[in-house]
């Protein structure tokens, strides 16, 4: 019986994926994802049928999917990270009926950049995505306050687009509520891949300019600090 194999790839370099995420890949016959997902698979998917779309083909791909598992053929549909925050495995989970579905966990964005950044979570954390697409302006402004007041890392997912240039600051005044404005941040654009550029800098001196959608901010907590390259969030252990 076919199987739909629902694959959180990681960050996007193929050093970051997990065995089973490549061995599932390489045993489907089908592969299906947003465009440029699947182009970070390489040579993972020479000589497999290949069905993607851009953005907002989200539910397609899922529909895509199942109906080819329906049809006798093993199917991956990827998402990067990992396919349980922000990915493709709740939309399957809901949509399927009567195939069988596993999910792939992958490595997400967030503990990609935190590596590079050194141990910003270290402590309890939040991720918060900006993207008001599926959830109302007035939800995010909620959680940032709530995640800003109870003093969690947060990770911001999703800070900026061109329909959206406005967001990620008002997050960060929300945010400069509760935190100082000398607050750690550390900003990583293409984390795990090819052109990874890394800023650390501080809640109140953050360059706008310089984010993007494929971008990652890990926001510190009110003990996180900066040591050298690398920032840290301490976890409370007499190091001493």
């Amino acid at each position: 019986m076919a199987k739909l194999y629902v694959v959180g790839i990681g960050p996007g370099g193929r050093e970051h994926m997990t065995y089973k995420a490549v061995e599932v890949i390489k045993k489907s016959d089908l592969v299906v994802g947003y465009t440029p997902y699947i182009e970070y698979l390489g040579d993972l998917v020479e000589g497999k049928e290949l069905f993607s779309t851009g953005m907002k083909g989200e539910i397609e791909r899922c529909k895509v999917a199942i109906e080819k598992v329906r049809e006798g053929k093993n199917t991956a549909i990827v998402s990067t990270g990992d396919s349980g925050l922000y990915g493709m495995a709740g939309p399957i989970l809901e949509l399927a009926e009567d195939i069988e579905v596993e999910i792939i966990p992958g490595v997400t964005a967030a503990f990609s950049a935190a590596a590079e950044l050194g141990s910003p979570i270290m402590h309890d954390y939040t991720s918060i995505s900006l993207s008001d697409l599926l959830t109302p302006w007035e939800v995010i402004e909620s959680r940032l306050e709530k995640a800003a007041e109870a003093d969690f890392v947060i990770s911001i997912y999703n800070p900026k687009s061109k329909g959206r240039k406005e967001h990620l600051e008002k997050a960060v005044n929300i945010i400069l509520n509760h935190r100082k404005i000398d607050t750690p941040v550390g900003i990583v654009k293409n984390s795990g891949r090819e052109g990874t550029e890394i800023i650390i800098t501080t809640l109140g001196s953050i360059d706008y300019d310089k984010v993007d959608m494929l971008c990652v901010l890990i926001i510190g907590n009110s003990n996180t600090y900066i040591k050298g390259d690398k920032i840290i969030t301490p976890r409370g252990y007499n190091i001493k």
